[in-house]
C-alpha cells in the first residue's frame, strides 16, 4: 500500500491531473463510439482515483456527477435514473475514499517524520549528554536503589577507583556510605542539596567529598544521581591560611600590648628614678625586686611586629575580591533595611596584597558601618575603587552616627570601642604589612574610610630597582 500511495507526491501532481483528464476523455468517447453494444462506464473510475489523492472534496463530487452523466446515455430511459443514482455514489464514493486515504496516509508520514525528528533529537541529546558526563572534571555517579552503582563517568573512576575495577555495578557504600543511607532510608523523599562526608577510595584511602546529588524517579525505581569532589586539598590550603592569619592577628596583638606596656614602663621608669635619689630605699630589697620588674616589662615592650610588604602578599584582581565581598554583605545589609551602593571602576589594574587579609578589613569596615547605621534615618554604604596615581583607594562611606574622636581611630584599647577596640588597629596593621594602609578621611556626615593598595607594576618597579 505504500508503494502505491507514494505515486500521490506534489511532485506527480500536474502529471497524474493531465493523464486523468486525457483518460475521462478517451473512455468517453470510446464509450459513445461503440453504443449501444457495451458499457464503458466502469473505466471512470480509474481517473476519479487518480484525481481524488489531489482534488478538493468538492471538486471531486463534480467530476464524480460528471462521469455518470457521461456513462448513463447507453442505457433505456426509464433505467436512466436509476443508473445515474448509483454511478453518481460509486464514483463520488471511491473519489471520497481515496481522498481519505491519501490524506490520513499524509498524516500519518507526516507523524513519523515527527517521531524521526524527535528520535534524532534526543539521540543527539543523550550523546551530548554522554559526552557531557565523561568529559566533566567532577565525579559524576548515577546510583540505584538497591545502591549499587549504574554509571560513573572517568572522573568518578579517577576519583574512587583509580586502579581498582569499574564502578559501575558495585555498590556505593564502599565508596560514599552517606549515599547508601539516603537512597535507602528516604527512597520516597525527593532531595536536591549538597553536603560534606567523609569518602574512601578503592585502595583505603580517605578523603573529603564534597557532593551535589539529586534523587528522582524512573520505571525501576528511584535513582540517585550526584557529582563529587575532592575537598581535602582545599580543606588543607584553608586550615595552613587561618593558622598562617592567626599567627599573624597574634603578631599584631602582642605589637599593641608591647605598646602599651612601653607606655607604661616609661612612667614607671620615671618614678624609679625619681625614688632611687631616696636614700632610705637604696637598701630595699622590695625597691630593688621593683627595679627587676621594671626591666622585665622593658624587654616585653621590646618585641616589636617585623614584617615585609613582601611576606604573604601576591597580584590581586580587585575586581574578584570585591564581587566576594558582595555576596558576603549584601543579603546582611538587606535584612538590616540597608542599602549598598556598589561604584567600581572598570578594568582596575593589578594591585599587590593579601587576598585573605583584604577581604577581612573588607568585612572588618562593613560590619562597623552596619553598626553604626543602626540608628540613623538614611542607612546607606557607598564603595567605591578606583585607580588613583601609582595606587588604588577603596572607599567605604556610611550614612551612619560618624567619629566623635578621630584622632583615637587606629589606636589599640580604645575606651567604650566593641570588645577590645583592636578591629581598626588590626585591620591597619594588615594593610601595612604588604605595603597598604587604611586611613580615615572626614565628612560632614557619617564617615569614610580609604583603603590604600599599591599597584602591582609599582612593587615590581621597587623590587627591580
Amino acid at each position: 500500500m505504500r508503494d502505491v500511495l507514494s505515486i500521490y507526491g506534489a511532485e506527480n501532481r500536474t502529471k497524474l491531473l493531465i493523464v486523468a483528464a486525457l483518460a475521462t476523455a478517451l473512455i468517453a468517447a470510446v464509450d459513445w463510439r461503440i453504443e449501444p453494444y457495451i458499457s464503458l462506464g466502469f473505466l471512470y473510475l480509474f481517473p476519479i482515483m487518480i484525481i481524488g489523492g489531489f482534488l478538493s472534496r468538492g471538486k471531486i463530487v463534480a467530476i464524480g456527477l460528471l462521469c455518470a452523466l457521461l456513462d448513463f446515455s447507453s442505457f433505456p430511459a426509464h433505467e436512466t435514473p436509476v443508473h445515474l443514482l448509483f454511478s453518481s455514489a460509486g464514483f463520488i464514493g471511491t473519489g471520497l475514499f481515496v481522498s481519505e486515504l491519501v490524506h490520513s496516509r499524509r498524516i500519518a508520514l507526516k507523524h513519523v517524520e515527527e517521531i524521526q525528528a524527535e528520535e534524532s533529537l534526543r539521540r543527539d541529546a543523550e550523546q551530548q549528554m554522554h559526552m557531557l558526563v565523561e568529559s566533566s572534571p567532577a565525579a559524576i555517579v548515577i546510583i540505584e536503589s538497591t545502591g549499587r552503582i549504574a554509571l560513573a563517568n572517568e572522573a568518578a573512576q579517577k576519583l574512587l577507583a583509580p586502579d581498582g575495577p569499574t564502578l559501575a555495578g558495585q555498590t556505593i557504600d564502599s565508596y560514599l556510605p552517606t549515599l547508601q543511607t539516603v537512597i535507602q532510608n528516604q527512597p520516597s523523599r525527593v532531595f536536591r542539596t549538597g553536603l560534606q562526608c567523609r569518602g574512601q577510595r578503592s585502595n583505603g584511602e580517605a578523603f573529603l567529598a564534597g557532593i551535589w546529588f539529586s534523587t528522582y524517579t524512573t520505571l525501576s525505581g528511584p535513582r540517585l544521581a550526584a557529582i563529587v569532589v575532592d575537598l581535602s586539598e582545599d580543606l588543607r590550603n584553608r586550615e595552613d591560611l587561618s593558622l598562617d592569619h592567626l599567627l599573624k592577628s597574634s603578631r599584631i596583638l602582642m605589637s599593641a600590648v608591647s605598646h602599651e606596656v612601653r607606655n607604661l614602663c616609661g612612667a614607671m621608669l620615671v618614678v624609679h628614678r625619681n625614688l632611687s635619689r631616696v636614700k632610705d630605699l637604696q637598701h630595699n630589697e622590695d625597691f630593688h625586686a621593683l627595679s627587676t620588674i621594671i626591666q622585665s616589662l622593658e624587654k616585653v615592650s621590646a618585641l616589636e611586629r617585623n614584617s615585609s610588604p613582601m611576606q604573604n602578599a601576591a597580584a590581586v584582581e580587585l575586581t574578584s575580591v570585591l564581587d566576594e565581598l558582595r555576596i558576603l554583605i549584601d543579603a546582611a545589609y538587606q535584612e538590616s533595611d540597608m542599602k549598598v551602593e556598589w561604584q567600581v571602576q572598570e578594568r582596575l589594574p593589578l594591585v599587590w596584597a593579601d587576598r585573605y587579609g583584604l577581604v577581612q578589613v573588607f568585612l572588618n569596615l562593613a560590619k562597623n558601618s552596619q553598626r553604626a547605621m543602626q540608628s540613623t534615618d538614611t542607612k546607606r554604604l557607598r564603595v567605591s575603587a578606583s585607580a588613583e596615581g601609582r595606587k588604588v583607594v577603596v572607599r567605604f562611606e556610611d550614612s551612619g552616627v560618624g567619629i566623635r574622636a578621630p584622632e583615637n581611630l587606629f589606636r589599640a584599647f580604645q575606651r567604650g570601642a566593641d570588645s577590645t577596640g583592636l578591629g581598626l588597629y588590626v585591620s591597619r596593621a594588615i594593610m601595612k604589612s604588604f605595603g597598604g594602609d587604611l586611613t580615615f578621611e572626614p565628612r560632614p556626615k557619617g564617615c569614610c574610610f580609604a583603603i590604600v593598595l599599591p599597584l602591582l607594576s609599582a612593587v615590581e618597579e621597587v623590587v627591580n630597582a
